[in-house]
């Protein structure tokens, strides 16, 4: 898909003005690539008639530069903007040159067409192991979107990359191996109920060494390490071993002293 847009190029720069354009209803933008780089203004419709288009960042833009000193018409990539999390605005937008006889790299999203598979109609569940795919081709070859029909797919059953049907003109950057969709069996309740059991469990343990913590605090002092309780304890052995053995002499003098 292809979209015409119509920017200024503008002098000023930093956020100050940045903040003065978007107030009186602009968009700052930049323009990069081909080894040029340039501060644009753009008009916030037109640019979000792009963002909201089915093609997003693989659409190809004619742009119209106002006030450019050379090649006022040129092509480009949306690569990259802001928007405000409150008011929903773009706050700034990046566009990538591109040259029609080069080849460019660029990811595309995955479309599942075909319907309902047919293991999930069985009861199973449909994963999208990969929501978009890296190709290389020329700007003129860029699709919108890649479609996968999963359609046929049974539980247990899946869609590797090196499986879809192969496009004129691109070719796929990821691994061949790599799995695009499935079919999964569905969890047992049983499986269900471990995992939460599990993960409760899991959640649980810090509580625990907490409470171990604060009572040993509470009888004024620290809880004792692993490892350190045995050692003292055979100090203490070896200690009454060693007093036991001084006492022994003496007592055997004593008795001897009465014999005679």
């Amino acid at each position: 898909m292809k979209f015409e847009l119509t920017v200024t190029v503008r002098e000023q720069a930093g956020k100050g003005a940045a903040r003065s354009m978007r107030r009186s209803g602009k968009v700052p933008a930049v323009l990069y690539g081909q080894g040029e780089c340039l501060l644009l203004t753009v008009e916030p419709e037109e640019l979000i008639k792009i963002l909201k288009s089915q093609a997003g960042s693989t659409a190809l833009i004619s742009l119209t530069v106002a006030g450019a000193k050379s090649a006022p018409n040129r092509t480009a990539l949306l690569r990259d903007y802001q928007v405000d999390p409150v008011t929903g605005a773009v706050l700034h937008a990046d566009l990538f040159e591109i040259s029609m006889s080069k080849p460019i790299r660029v990811k595309v999203p995955i479309h599942v067409v075909g319907g309902v598979p047919a293991g999930v109609k069985e009861g199973g569940v449909l994963h999208h192991n990969l929501r978009e795919l890296h190709i290389e081709c020329l700007p003129a070859a860029l699709p919108d979107h890649i479609e996968v029909d999963a359609s046929a797919l049974k539980i247990g059953d899946g869609i590797h990359l090196k499986e879809i049907t192969k496009r004129e003109g691109i070719r796929y950057l990821d691994d061949p191996d790599q799995m695009v969709v499935s079919v999964a069996a569905p969890m047992s309740d049983a499986k269900l109920e471990a995992l939460l059991t599990s993960a409760a469990a899991t959640a649980a343990e810090p509580e625990v060494a907490a409470k171990g913590k604060e009572a040993a605090a509470a009888e004024g002092g620290e809880p004792a390490k692993a490892g350190a309780a045995a050692p003292a304890a055979g100090e203490a052995k070896a200690g009454e071993k060693k007093e036991a053995g001084k006492e022994a002499p003496k007592a055997e003098k004593k008795e001897a002293d009465k014999k005679k």
